[in-house]
């Protein structure tokens, strides 16, 4: 029997976050998340979703004709049939790239996949759930992001960013606001004073289109 994925949405979109922003993506949008962040902003995906045949639902995604790929959610690696349907994305020529919390294991994710973790901070009220063994297997070509609610959810990212030598490990560190709750010049201002070897980035699918809005 074919691998079995429950599916929330795929559309094509601008790339919002992380070093692909502004570049058109097909986001492969999966259902279900085990972690229930304070600011989460895709809780429609908690439950949402239609059972699809993997093939479908690679059929579906390469039907945009669009090199990017991201498979996001909820939680991708809930879902088992999430990792060959990244490796088929990957065969088909697709760049891929992988939106998880971080509270899952990444090692078993095809090489060839754009890994971008979140490492939750205090005030997402999920830290205690970081898997930290995954940055062992973080690789050059991977993303680690931290979202920013508070000073105190600054100081918490520095201290991982210089404990862990993220800037060493992996193609970019990200530190992205959480929409309404901070000034985003204010990390801005924090990250320039400590001179903090990270990306600043602001969610652009929210700045085009309503930030309630699905599909984008």
């Amino acid at each position: 029997m074919q691998p079995q994925l429950t599916v929330n949405e795929i559309f094509l979109s601008l790339q919002g976050e992380s070093t692909w922003a502004g570049l058109p993506c097909v986001f492969v949008r999966l259902t279900a998340c085990d972690l229930r962040c304070t600011y989460c902003d895709t809780t429609y995906a908690f439950t949402e979703g239609t059972r699809r045949s993997l093939s479908d639902v690679l059929d579906a995604a390469l039907a945009f004709d669009c090199p990017l790929v991201e498979v996001t959610g909820g939680e991708p690696l809930l879902q088992p049939a999430a990792l060959p349907l990244m490796t088929a994305l990957c065969n088909a020529g697709r760049t891929v790239l992988l939106e998880t919390s971080g509270a899952h294991d990444i090692s078993r994710v095809d090489p060839r996949v754009h890994r971008i973790m979140d490492l939750k901070t205090p005030g997402s009220g999920e830290s205690a759930r970081n898997l930290w063994t995954n940055i062992d297997h973080l690789a050059a070509r991977d993303e680690v992001k931290f979202v920013i609610g508070s000073r105190e959810d600054y100081e918490w990212a520095r201290e991982k960013v210089c404990r862990f030598a993220l800037p060493q490990r992996v193609k970019s560190v990200l530190f992205s606001p959480v929409f309404g709750r901070i000034k985003p010049a204010d990390i801005a201002a924090w990250i320039l004073e400590d001179k903090l070897n990270v990306r600043f980035q602001l969610q652009l699918h929210k700045a085009l289109w309503d930030p309630q809005r699905r599909g984008v």
